[in-house]
């Protein structure tokens, strides 16, 4: 798993059938220090997420089975809310 920020949200009316009733949403995946890392995403949103919240996601396979659908086109899923990061000695 890694961690983002949810960003913004995207509305596709017309998508893969397979993907229909999925809550698609942009996602800047972060460091720990919650510092930008790399590319944007777009993510099925399994958890209820909101913009500015910092969230768990999973990619690959594992996305697919986070959002209960092995079948369909998904690179990423948001998998949980985070509450806080606590990791002693991060700065050192």
């Amino acid at each position: 798993m890694r961690i983002g920020r949810i960003i913004g949200t995207v509305v596709a009316t017309r998508k893969d059938e397979k993907l229909v009733g999925s809550k698609l949403m942009i996602m800047q995946p972060l460091t720990f220090k919650l510092e930008p890392l790399g590319e944007h995403l777009i993510a099925v949103d399994t958890v209820g997420a909101g913009i500015g919240e910092i969230v768990l996601f999973t990619e690959g396979t594992a996305g697919r089975i986070a959002a209960r659908k092995m079948d369909a086109p998904i690179d990423a899923s948001i998998v949980g809310i985070v509450d806080s990061i606590d990791i002693p000695h991060l700065d050192e």
